[in-house]
């Protein structure tokens, strides 16, 4: 199983659950808020060959952990994936938009100087501008687009551009969201939690939930769950091998 974006150490027992997933073999892109948690979540994994971590700048942080930036620029070359990064344009972080822009700014061009990288994107209520910066970066890497919750149109665009989209339980709960994945390349969708964050029925979404999205996929895609996992296997070992 799959999950391209998972906060493991927000968990209230980030040990056991780690050690349930190494138990199950499961593929975790761990991600992080800020770069000072980064060595910390790191070090949770450092055993779990397929828990990979990521160095991230939450946008709903920005606006109180910019100053990190210049961390997030010390330790990149450590980091093989980058998120979670983006944008939020949510009625209480409105406000902030202007250093969330300098701050993913900044990150996508130290990025594109490094070489790039996968980066996993929040997205939620600034689609249009999350889009425009990665324009501007076109060799910060390859962009996956979590839990994507725009238009269409903006699906269609972000498309054009080469964007990736990991997709979860929660997401797919949804008509929307159904209806958003139908429209998004087969091969460019992988399974993501965003656990603990989100959640299923008043509780926590867990690693091992992902197996939820791999049914909910396909029943989308009118596939047999043994095929969609094909797929999903297929699509990661596709994008590590464009990160190489």
């Amino acid at each position: 199983m799959i999950d391209m974006h998972c906060h493991l150490d927000l968990y209230k027992d980030p040990q056991k659950v780690i050690l349930q997933c190494k138990e199950q073999n499961f593929y975790i892109l761990s991600v992080t808020t800020t770069p000072k948690a980064w060595h910390g979540t790191k070090a949770l994994a450092q055993d779990c060959e397929r828990i990979r971590t990521s160095l991230g700048l939450h946008p709903q942080l920005a606006h109180e952990r910019y100053h990190e930036v210049d961390l997030f620029d010390e330790l990149i070359s450590q980091a093989k994936y980058v998120g979670e990064i983006g944008l939020d344009g949510s009625k209480e972080y409105t406000q902030y938009q202007d250093v969330q822009t300098r701050v993913f700014n900044h990150i996508l061009s130290t990025v594109e100087k490094s070489g790039g990288r996968i980066m996993s994107i929040h997205s939620r209520g600034a689609v249009d501008l999350v889009l425009d910066c990665l324009a501007n970066y076109q060799d910060a890497g390859i962009p996956i687009l979590h839990w994507f919750t725009g238009t269409k149109t903006q699906l269609k665009r972000a498309i054009s551009m080469g964007c990736w989209f990991s997709v979860g339980p929660a997401m797919l709960a949804t008509e929307k969201g159904k209806s958003l994945v139908k429209k998004m390349p087969n091969d460019r969708v992988l399974t993501e939690t965003d656990g603990p964050f989100a959640k299923l029925n008043r509780k926590s979404i867990m690693p091992w939930d992902v197996q939820k999205a791999t049914f909910q996929l396909s029943e989308v895609w009118q596939l047999k769950p043994e095929q969609t996992d094909v797929v999903l296997i297929s699509n990661l070992k596709n994008l590590l091998r464009k990160n190489m």
